[in-house]
């Protein structure tokens, strides 16, 4: 099989081939590194390629296969990760200056898993600096572009991790999303991503941005490639407080594609409230697309929603600067000059604000279980406009020109606060770039949108497009 078409292949098509011996995961760990290669320079998605290594796990994962040990669906599958997220005695930037030397000397628990999983890991994943961005221009490495148009963003913060997937240059990978960090770069490239419930999984190990806000998740090029890696990193894990015990579902058995009586909530006032015309048109073909499949329609009523923009910021912002106060006491030159902005604001914010966001996010839980009473999931646009161009504050709303971090956090951030799963499915194309589609569920029920996100996913809405720099790869 030609390199091209194997790094094309999702790992929902790749797991029956490794477990068969069809392709063995050198062949597949050399055509993927060989692809980083080739799109490095122009998309600059890795800040470390991990060659040797990867080869080395690769030849381990053929060699288990071939004596009859498979460890399932991921087993022998290369990807690389986020650069937020500790490797054992392998340098972790967070993208930053900062941090551009910082080694751990201990692996994160979704590591851990992806290792006994059989996962070979070909590097690390540019990110925003410090997670703290929806752009991915970095001022010390560098800006990550979109492959479906090198002048636009990625999005972010794990801007990185969506180009790279889109680009063929990991399998999948794991992002991480605090106000929409997974969920912005997975619609901006047209690729899958998942928030999953706070507390689904571990973050220990992982650098954080805002304790009570972040969450670690697959940005994966299927559905079903998402709900197979929660499946791998889904659960307990006494080191991190903020993880559940409740039980891991199956979420591959979970996914049907029957949404046959499925209610489907639409918020009118918030969720669809100042989106630009041509995404709002694919949303609505596509929630139209889940009807003619036996879905109904319903509308809801979630009046919290108006405060939850103030809510996240103010929370957001105090956490991530409580993080890095003595690090802008000390060297504030050393952070580039969007974030450290972010930081000083951040001091602003007084006790009694933070505590009234969290009165508000309180209440927002409260109306999102209540919607949740009357329909069994919520869809909505994941972002309101279209990825912009490098470099520019602004965004096009309808012709309007907008700022672009409130307007593109805008349907992220009330899922971070509530601590719901939400899922971005691409939906179609607009002037060039893909739009995605966000599926919003109730706390631990993954399965939900996941099987809601693969009945639309069959529809086929991308309808074979792929981003142009393929073409000249």
């Amino acid at each position: 099989m030609l390199s091209k078409e194997l790094v094309a292949k999702s790992v929902e098509e790749l797991a029956p081939l490794i477990k068969n011996k069809e392709i063995s995961p050198v062949e597949l760990t050399k055509a993927v590194i060989e692809q980083a290669e080739a799109t490095q320079d122009k998309i600059n998605s890795y800040m470390a390629i991990y060659k040797e290594e990867a080869m080395e796990e690769a030849r381990k994962a053929e060699e288990e296969i071939s004596n009859g040990i498979y460890r399932g669906m991921y087993h022998g599958i290369p990807m690389a990760v986020k650069d937020n997220i500790y490797m054992k005695d392998k340098v972790t930037t967070m993208s930053s200056k900062i941090h551009k030397d910082f080694v751990s000397d201990y692996d994160a628990t979704v590591i851990t898993k992806m290792k006994e999983a059989g996962i070979i890991f070909t590097g690390k994943l540019s990110m925003h600096e410090y997670a703290w961005g929806i752009t991915n221009n970095n001022p010390h490495y560098g800006a990550v572009r979109n492959p479906w148009n090198l002048d636009k963003i990625p999005g972010g913060s794990s801007g990185g991790s969506g180009a790279a997937v889109a680009a063929d240059a990991t399998v999948a990978t794991l992002g991480t999303d605090t106000a929409g960090s997974i969920r912005i770069p997975s619609s901006a490239n047209g690729i899958v991503g998942l928030k999953q419930t706070f507390g689904r999984v571990s973050k220990y190990g992982v650098y954080p941005l805002a304790w009570t806000l972040d969450h670690v998740g697959p940005m994966t090029k299927t559905v079903k490639d998402a709900a197979g890696l929660l499946q791998v990193i889904a659960g307990f894990d006494s080191n991190d407080p903020t993880t559940v015990d409740v039980p891991v579902d199956n979420y591959l058995e979970q996914i049907s594609g029957d949404v046959k009586g499925l209610v489907i909530g639409v918020n009118e006032e918030y969720f669809f409230n100042r989106v630009d015309s041509g995404i709002e048109k694919l949303v609505r073909a596509g929630i139209q697309k889940l009807v003619e499949q036996g879905a109904k329609v319903k509308e809801v009523k979630i009046p919290t929603l108006q405060y939850a923009e103030w809510a996240e910021l103010v929370t957001s912002l105090s956490e991530a600067s409580t993080i890095h106060h003595s690090d802008m006491l000390k060297r504030p030159e050393d952070f580039g000059n969007d974030i450290r902005m972010l930081f000083e604001l951040g001091e602003l914010p007084s006790a009694v604000d933070y505590l009234q966001a969290q009165q508000v996010r309180r209440q927002l839980k409260q109306d999102f279980q209540k919607a949740f009473e009357e329909v069994d999931i919520l869809v909505a646009p994941t972002l309101p406009v279209l990825p912009n161009d490098i470099g520019d504050d602004f965004a096009d709303l309808n012709g309007e020109k907008v700022d672009l971090i409130d307007n593109i956090i805008r349907f992220m951030g009330p899922l971070n606060l509530t601590g719901l799963p939400a899922l971005s499915v691409p939906c179609g194309i607009d002037q060039g770039l893909p739009v995605g589609m966000q599926f919003i569920g109730p706390a631990f029920k993954e399965g939900r949108i996941l099987n809601a996100g693969y009945a639309f996913e069959q529809t086929n809405p991308m309808q074979g497009k792929r981003p142009s720099l393929l073409e000249t790869v």
